[in-house]
């Protein structure tokens, strides 16, 4: 560590350091990094939740097989299991459209969140332009009046 502060204070004699430069090239490698760092995040988090919904799926195959000899000898009317069979498809065909739906709408969200992004970056780069534009011609008239 001692080395590394000796070289780091003759490296800074050798060259003027910026205080631009030197948050740009922090800031950056924090961003790379998140960046390198998403995607594998993201595909955990989807792998954890698919075997989290595979694992509901089998509770309920499970179920089916261990029932079903109990409910058969049940003799439940057919009207009563059609009902049953119609409130079940009614549900999933709402429960698939929220689904859907939910989906959309978090795909509008993150469109209009990347549009949002770029409009500010397109600001901002507009106005780094112009502060550059000012400082350059605040420069121009201090060294004019040296």
């Amino acid at each position: 560590m001692q080395k590394e502060n000796v070289n780091f204070t003759q490296d800074q004699q050798q060259e003027k350091l910026s205080i631009c430069d030197i948050m740009k090239e922090d800031t950056s490698e924090i961003i790379k990094n998140m960046e390198s760092k998403m995607p594998s995040m993201f595909q955990s988090y989807s792998d954890m939740y698919t075997k989290y919904l595979h694992t509901l799926d089998d509770i309920f195959g499970t179920c089916y097989i261990a029932e079903k000899e109990f409910f058969d000898k049940l003799n439940i009317d057919q009207g009563i299991l059609i009902q049953i069979k119609q409130n079940s498809e009614s549900m999933r065909k709402n429960y698939v459209e929220n689904i859907d739906m939910a989906a959309k709408l978090f795909d509008e969200n993150i469109k209009m969140s990347m549009e949002t992004i770029k409009s500010f970056d397109n600001y901002a780069h507009a106005m780094m332009e112009s502060y550059a534009k000012m400082l350059s011609q605040y420069n121009k008239s201090t060294k004019s009046s040296d």
